[in-house]
């Protein structure tokens, strides 16, 4: 996790993200400010207090990184079986990011991380020259194990890099389109689906074409997960950003807003905490000007 000192909303990401919203004074732009680094601390003491180990990265003035606080976007990290040797190597893929400025803040990120601790460094940044993206586990959200990808495409999810990814990692993928309330495409796949060890959280409603609604839903009941299907309403409150994490305990645990789980219904609770205990930080501010929740908060370390 990044613990963001300049947090606030990004001018060169709300052109694609429906959820940002702009402060409307500055004193209100400082306020979300404070508040940001608040419930950032907040989130990690919950976590902590719950079993899970957090490594926190510090972010830095400059260069100005408003968007920091979302670093799964910028890397993603695996621990996988060579198929050659049958040893377990692991793996730092870095991603194609669609704003300039979260590309500074992948170079801060990608300077920190010590890459000896990695067997293998998968690099995507040169699709950038061609105008291609991908933003890691937002831009798709991963089944590990049934090693399946599933991504919506959008101007920061390219078919592309996709395939490109998904064949340095042997992975298979689903692609498909999904659009908001308004017919706008959606970002990102992590603000639409969430996909755990039995569950899968999903607006199937966004997903327009009949034909991939049909073909996503009997992908995720084949790998054993029961859909928990949410509204447009819902997802606009983030109810599909989710990670299912384990604690030192071994325990799993599935990580949601306050916001996300105060939309879900009670049926609906009830069905996920058969398999998980929920822990939901309060992080309002983050969602209001930063348009991510607490999945994308979260850069998973294998």
């Amino acid at each position: 996790m990044v613990r963001p000192v300049r947090f606030a909303y990004n001018e060169e990401t709300a052109g694609n993200n429906a959820f940002q919203q702009k402060c409307d004074s500055e004193d209100a732009a400082l306020s979300i400010e404070r508040q940001a680094v608040e419930e950032f601390d907040g989130y990690v003491a919950l976590l902590q207090e719950n079993g899970v180990t957090v490594d926190v990265l510090q972010d830095s003035p400059e260069p100005f990184t408003p968007d920091s606080i979302f670093p799964n976007n910028c890397i993603s990290t695996h621990l996988e079986t060579d198929e050659e040797n049958g040893t377990m190597q692991r793996t730092l893929v870095v991603y194609p990011m669609f704003a300039e400025n979260r590309r500074r803040e992948r170079e801060k990120l990608f300077a920190a991380i010590d890459r000896k601790h990695f067997d293998r460094v998968v690099d995507l940044t040169c699709y950038e020259d061609r105008g291609l993206f991908l933003e890691g586990t937002g831009s798709f959200v991963l089944d590990r194990e049934h090693r399946m990808a599933y991504a919506c495409i959008s101007p920061r999810t390219s078919r592309e890099v996709v395939a490109r990814w998904a064949d340095a990692m042997h992975y298979d993928y689903f692609l498909f389109d999904s659009v908001d309330k308004n017919g706008v495409p959606v970002y990102h796949t992590n603000v639409i689906m969430h996909v755990g060890t039995h569950f899968a959280v999903v607006c199937m409603e966004s997903i327009s074409d009949d034909s991939q609604r049909k073909q996503l839903r009997e992908l995720l009941e084949r790998n054993g997960k029961h859909i928990v299907d949410i509204t447009f309403e819902q997802m606009n409150q983030f109810a599909g950003n989710m990670l299912e994490l384990r604690n030192a305990e071994g325990e799993k645990l599935l990580v949601m807003s306050s916001t996300a789980l105060n939309s879900l219904t009670p049926e609906q609770i009830r069905l996920l905490k058969t398999d998980v205990r929920i822990v939901a930080p309060d992080i309002h501010s983050i969602e209001t000007a930063g348009g991510g929740s607490a999945r994308c908060m979260l850069t998973e370390i294998f």
